[in-house]
């Protein structure tokens, strides 16, 4: 058993808790924005849901995903200007 403020051993079994699961850092690396962006949708509710440990935020992978899905749904369809079809 480790002792407390020890270093774990290399050879241990990798922790599996936060499997589906990924940090502010990775998801704004993964889709191209700022930290502050997804702090402000935070603020919003606009963006994926999160959950806070405590100064750590983690995202759902697959509320991400139903995030993602849902931007595709609403976003409005543009109409072509111009003459005929």
């Amino acid at each position: 058993m480790p002792r407390l403020g020890s270093m774990p051993d290399p050879k241990d079994k990798p922790r599996t808790l936060l499997v589906g699961w990924i940090s502010r850092l990775d998801l704004a690396v993964e889709l191209g924005l700022s930290i502050d962006t997804l702090r402000r949708w935070e603020a919003q509710r606009t963006g994926p849901a999160c959950v806070r440990a405590g100064r750590k935020v983690y995202y759902r992978r697959a509320a991400i995903e139903e995030w993602l899905e849902e931007q595709e749904q609403a976003a409005p369809r543009r109409r072509r200007a111009g003459g005929r079809r």
